[in-house]
């Protein structure tokens, strides 16, 4: 049944998820000991300052002391393994701990609030590009597929080739520089103006700046769009259930729309779900360009800076968001295509 496989499919991604942040947890053991050890240090120095009145060797005693607790504390003390399963463990309940020099946009350095900041940018700048993307992409890849050869379909199919080949970040510098210093309507980066305008104006001065971002997006990702789906759909309009739709007086739209997209659903959201999940993940360039504080510019600058605790966040956080994805691609493949048996056997 459905539910069964459902459930087995959430499993199977939590238990792999799990793998794949011990895994992560083991490679970076060493690094994230020596940090941990330095903010060992940190703390109790803080914590020093605020002792007064007390003699050289009541200080040092103090120090040995507190150092020998927040060690055992983090388990720093223990075998390897454990270590390792202990920030495996930390990690998969967003324990993140501190960040080494990166603070949140209110001078914090808890990581679970650096990276709570530049989840929604991320998301809010992909997203709506992927649901704009998609939904144009497959407009114009059935109006190919109805004419295929026509004026439409060469014309696209010349532009796609065009478009598809440039490189992102050569892209997105020919539209700064045009946009920007050129016509000078856009800003050429960030998400926000300083000073950060309040009420209204808050949300009118964010669609400003995601604009140019957005727009290079679609450029870049639209006609590819249109071109798988018009190739999938291609093949899908010879099947013999359409032609006797067509045969039957069924209005060439609803055929269209409706028996010919619903048969292509399944490769389309795969498309626009991996699609999506690559561009929030592997946007570290994008996001640099226009200097939009999303992932994968925070990714980079926690590389530039050293910061194991951030880094280690930022990539837990992008794993999850690929295995939600495609534990969810899945689920959508099971329910949009009834030709896939899922959770029995033929």
């Amino acid at each position: 049944m459905y539910k069964w496989f459902a459930v087995k499919r959430i499993l199977k991604g939590v238990v792999i998820y799990a793998i794949t942040i011990f895994l992560l947890s083991a490679l970076f053991n060493t690094v994230s000991e020596a940090t941990q050890r330095s903010q060992i240090e940190e703390q109790i120095r803080l914590e020093q300052t605020r002792l007064k009145n007390l003699l050289p060797a009541q200080i040092q005693a103090f120090q040995v002391e507190r150092r020998a607790n927040l060690i055992r504390q983090f388990k720093l003390d223990r075998p390897i393994v454990e270590r390792i399963i202990f920030r495996t463990a930390s990690i998969l309940t967003f324990n993140f701990g501190k960040s080494m020099t990166i603070t949140s946009s209110k001078g914090e350095r808890d990581v679970s609030k650096i990276i709570s900041e530049t989840i929604p940018r991320s998301l809010i700048l992909f997203v709506v590009a992927a649901a704009i993307e998609i939904a144009f992409g497959i407009f114009l890849g059935l109006k190919q597929a109805q004419k295929p050869g026509g004026k439409l379909d060469r014309t696209t199919s010349v532009v796609t080739m065009v478009v598809y080949g440039m490189p992102v970040w050569w892209l997105a510098m020919i539209i700064i520089m045009f946009f920007v210093y050129t016509l000078k309507l856009f800003p050429s980066g960030g998400i926000h103006s300083v000073p950060m305008p309040t009420g209204i104006m808050y949300f009118v001065d964010m669609l400003w700046h995601i604009i140019l971002p957005l727009f290079t997006l679609l450029v870049l990702g639209f006609w590819g769009t249109a071109f798988v789906t018009r190739n999938i759909v291609l093949g899908i309009l010879q099947e013999d259930y359409i032609m006797a739709a067509r045969a039957r007086g069924i209005p060439e739209r609803r055929v269209l729309f409706g028996h010919t997209l619903r048969t292509a659903a399944p490769p389309l959201m795969t498309m626009a779900i991996l699609g999506l999940l690559g561009s929030i993940g592997g946007a570290i360039v994008f996001e640099g360009i226009f200097s939009w504080p999303g992932l994968g510019n925070l990714y980079w600058i926690a590389v530039q800076q050293n910061d194991i605790p951030v880094l280690l966040a930022d990539l837990a956080v992008t794993i999850g968001l690929y295995q939600v994805g495609l534990i969810s691609l899945d689920l959508l493949y099971g329910f949009l295509d009834p030709r896939i048996k899922v959770g029995g056997k033929s």
